[in-house]
Parts: C-alpha cells; structure tokens; sequence
C-alpha cells in the first residue's frame, strides 16, 4: 500500500512539474519577447531569434521547481492518511 502512495505522490509532483516548466516557458518567451516590439520588422524577427532560448531555459528551470514542488505538497496531501 506504501509503495502505491509513493507512486501516486511522485506522478503527481512529476506531471506537476512538466506542466509547470511548459507554462512557465511559454510565459517567459512572451514577455521577453515584448522587449522587441519596438525594433523595425528585420530587427524585430533577428531579436525575437536571440531572446526565445534564453527566455524558454529560464522559463521551463523556473517552473519545473516550483511545478515539482507545489505538486509534491498537493500529491503528499492526497494520500495523507487521515486518523
């Protein structure tokens, strides 16, 4: 029966963090990505090309740790045994 908790707990907090590093990066890129806005169209495009990586690392790092841990708390508080 441990070990099902275990398992519950840890799919939890893993989706958790996945889907915390995609929404974060996505997030990210967009408001990095506003910083470019004000160049002409040309300059615009080759901007867009160097910020998008940097915001998506940093971005998805961000959400992953806080996806995994946030997820891990609210997977711990579902199989809580309750006395």
């Amino acid at each position: 029966m441990i070990k099902k908790r275990i398992l519950i707990c840890t799919f939890v907090a893993l989706s958790s963090g996945f889907f915390g590093g995609l929404m974060a990066a996505q997030i990210t890129s967009m408001l990095h990505n506003q910083k470019c806005q004000t160049q002409s169209w040309g300059f615009q495009q080759v901007c867009n090309v160097v910020v998008t990586p940097g915001a998506i690392w940093q971005g998805s790092i961000a959400g992953i740790w806080t996806g995994t841990i946030l997820g891990a708390f609210v997977g711990g508080s579902i199989v809580r045994k309750s006395y």
